[in-house]
């Protein structure tokens, strides 16, 4: 019988990489920017984090095993920065290098059914264990995975859950939805060609097919290990249209910031960092992003008076719509984890205007 209380654990079956089907060209990168002071080893762990919930309707989902090592793969062929890792240089900048490393890709099980998980007032809190993450390597980042995938099979019901965490040093959460839609219309177009080739993705079926009969787990985690995740932080979304021309990413980050705070009810949040994701092709400089630093008490310009902001809602990234298996999720999730309750502004170009993700401090009154 499916179980979601305390006893409850997360069984990791499988363990697996997959790289692009193409290779990237020599030398390729994206530098990023940083801006004093230098990044401290806590940045380099800030990432979106999503998990999209399915029903299955008791039908095996044996062949999504198998497909979807080779669909990831495919799909990376076409956004190869997915597949890249973080490099240091001595000069302390940093730069993106695709290098073809891969997307880490998990399998497991959790001893719970898909509605209960869903519906549990700890699901928040417990969604760690559906979108893993191993901390980025300070000393020696380019070792270290900057995307995971995990495809977890629900007990008692065949529902299942694909959660995804991506370093934000990799892409923002708008590129991280566009990219995930993209793969479900490789997996779908590789799924109805029928190109299901033999893979180390098969060894896997029985799993998924008949979990019962697993005997090895690679590893068993009780699922309120996870339950202590960013809980003292909120992240809001909102929509800023571009009215004059402005370019004044800081006063943008400034004022979601600031409206963020007031909507949570917590004070003004004195310091708080920005990510800045360039619009393709703008600009003369190579950086496609930068990290910066934003005080409270800065003078900068009138942010909000040349954006005009509005709360956004997830939807809007469209993975309501990532269809597998043709089924809609039942619920999708989403989240940013800073890996403590500092601010942090996540600045994406969208059309004319921007899409900005506000993390700040709950109020603890």
């Amino acid at each position: 019988m499916a179980s979601n209380g305390p006893s409850a654990r997360v069984h990791i079956e499988g363990l697996q990489t997959a790289v692009p089907t193409r290779v990237v060209g020599a030398g390729r990168a994206r530098p990023v920017a940083v801006a004093a002071p230098p990044l401290p080893a806590s940045a380099l762990q800030r990432r979106a984090r999503v998990v999209l919930y399915y029903r299955a309707d008791g039908a095996p989902c044996g062949e999504e095993a198998v497909l979807v090592k080779e669909s990831l793969s495919e799909a990376l062929a076409d956004h190869p920065e997915m597949a890249g890792r973080l490099r240091r240089h001595a000069d302390g900048s940093w730069e993106v290098k695709l290098n073809d490393t891969g997307v880490r890709l998990v399998l497991a099980t959790v001893e719970a059914n898909v509605e209960d998980f869903v519906g549990d007032k700890d699901r928040a809190r417990r969604e760690a264990a559906l979108a893993p993450w191993t901390d980025v390597n300070a000393e020696d980042p380019d070792v270290s995975a900057l995307c995971f995938m995990q495809l977890t099979r629900f007990q008692g019901d065949g529902g299942y859950a694909v959660g995804v965490s991506c370093s934000l040093m990799l892409c923002d959460p708008l590129s991280l939805a566009r990219f995930l839609l993209s793969w479900a219309r490789t997996h779908a177009e590789m799924k109805a060609q029928n190109k299901a080739a033999t893979s180390p993705m098969m060894q896997y079926v029985s799993y998924f097919q008949r979990a019962d009969t697993m005997t090895r787990r690679i590893k068993s985690i009780p699922l309120d290990s996870f339950a202590a995740n960013d809980s003292n932080v909120e992240t809001l979304l909102f929509r800023a249209a571009n009215t004059r021309g402005a370019h004044d990413h800081r006063a943008l980050a400034r004022a979601c910031v600031d409206q963020a705070s007031e909507r949570v009810g917590a004070g003004k949040v004195p310091l708080f960092s920005v990510i800045v994701f360039a619009r393709k092709g703008e600009g003369d400089g190579p950086a496609a992003m930068s990290v910066e630093t934003c005080q409270a008490d800065e003078q900068h310009g009138s942010g909000g008076a040349e954006h005009k902001l509005e709360v956004a809602q997830w939807q809007e990234l469209g993975l309501d719509e990532l269809v597998l298996r043709e089924s809609k999720p039942v619920h999708v999730s989403y989240s940013i984890e800073t890996g403590g309750d500092e601010g942090l502004a996540v600045v994406m170009p969208d059309g004319a205007g921007f899409l900005v993700t506000a993390t700040v401090p709950k109020c603890t009154n």
